[in-house]
């Protein structure tokens, strides 16, 4: 018999947490979280996402065997701003027996059908910068700190339980080497040029920080016509920027402005720390902390985490700028890999944006969605 049970209790949070390391302990590809930025997660006093949504967490057991996790999330901004009817979900993690992911599932329902939504969707965060989808290909390839892994009977699990595909994402990876300068050392010059633009790079994380509001303001703007888009808001900004750029060599944060200094153009690279991870096993201290900093110095593989162009710049050769700065700092660095966080299908424009790099697509994921 499986029983559901709403967490509430830190204690409990922990246990929510931390189930995944037992359901993959024997993966070589799981890429653990590190347990204390996963509990500040679901801390309303420290995640400023609950200022404008609610989240329930749950714990199914069987016995006293916890067997599956779910998050069931109401996004009021989705809601009530965009006139979203959407019941998000994540964190959604289970043992493969069906009872188990149907009762966590009914849980998100109930609530979903409290609030008089139309819809679930998951597996979803609490905006664009979480975690998104369930892997449905690459099961055989090292996750990454920020996306979620899965077996592979989850996605037997999603249809079962009557769900339909509603977003496709895509993860590519390409080496260092098929970035030819060729194709954008040119341009770059032409595009500075014409449009009066000048990049800006970084040595000290403390100098990234006075601009890093600036740059939220522009992801909202480069992103707002993509689908499932929720902007973040003000309070949020500080809490990204605390969570995010400390673990970002300020060399792979690159800026592009016009003329009156206004930023134009942003891209965010991060060192991978997906063996640095297995290796602190979810832990910062005694030992984690070593490893991660050593990723962050020596790691030859970089994730693309994000780019944004404001609208009026886009299709403008801009990005020719910024390749051109990565080349150079990538190649100081010794990089060999290029790894790229998970992209719609829909969105043509990223595609084109790399066509070049010969990218090879190597993890698909997806969210599901189901009528309420």
């Amino acid at each position: 018999m499986i029983t559901v049970s709403e967490v509430k209790l830190k204690a409990d949070i922990k246990k929510f947490v931390k189930f995944p390391f037992t359901l993959y302990k024997d993966s070589p590809y799981w890429v653990p979280p590190i347990i204390a930025d996963e509990m500040d997660s679901f801390d309303k006093d420290k995640n400023p996402a609950f200022k404008d949504a609610d989240a329930t967490l749950f714990l199914a057991y069987r016995g006293n065997e916890i067997v599956g996790r779910i998050v069931a999330i109401v996004n009021w901004i989705e809601i009530k701003q965009q006139k979203v009817s959407k019941m998000r979900f994540g964190w959604f993690d289970f043992i493969d027996d069906l009872e188990v992911s149907k009762a966590l599932i009914e849980k998100v329902k109930e609530i979903g059908k409290k609030n008089n939504l139309e819809y679930m969707e998951g597996p979803v965060g609490f905006s664009n910068l979480d975690k998104v989808g369930v892997l449905t290909e690459g099961f055989e390839e090292i996750g990454t700190m920020i996306t979620w892994y899965n077996h592979a009977y989850y996605v037997n699990h999603y249809e079962n339980l009557g769900f339909a595909k509603e977003k496709e994402y895509m993860e590519n990876r390409f080496p260092f080497a098929n970035a030819d300068p060729k194709f954008y050392a040119k341009a770059n010059e032409l595009i500075k040029k014409r449009y009066n633009l000048r990049p800006i790079n970084f040595t000290k994380t403390k100098d990234v920080m006075p601009m890093a509001d600036k740059m939220f303001d522009l992801f909202n703007e480069s992103y707002a016509s993509l689908s499932s888009f929720v902007p973040i808001t003000e309070i949020q900004k500080a809490y990204f920027k605390k969570k995010y750029i400390s673990f970002i060599n300020p060399e792979y944060i690159k800026f592009v402005v016009d003329k009156d200094d206004k930023l134009v153009a942003f891209s965010i690279v991060m060192p991978s720390f997906s063996e640095a991870l297995q290796k602190s096993k979810g832990k910062l201290f005694p030992t984690g902390i070593f490893h991660l900093l050593k990723a962050k110095k020596q790691s030859k593989e970089v994730i693309f985490y994000l780019i944004g162009v404001h609208p009026d710049y886009q299709n403008k050769g801009v990005t020719a700028i910024i390749f051109n700065e990565y080349y150079e700092t990538f190649t100081a660095r010794g990089i060999l890999s290029c790894v790229r966080t998970p992209e719609l299908e829909e969105n043509i424009a990223i595609k084109q944006l790399w066509k070049n790099f010969d990218p090879e697509i190597y993890k698909r994921r997806r969210t599901y969605r189901k009528n309420l």
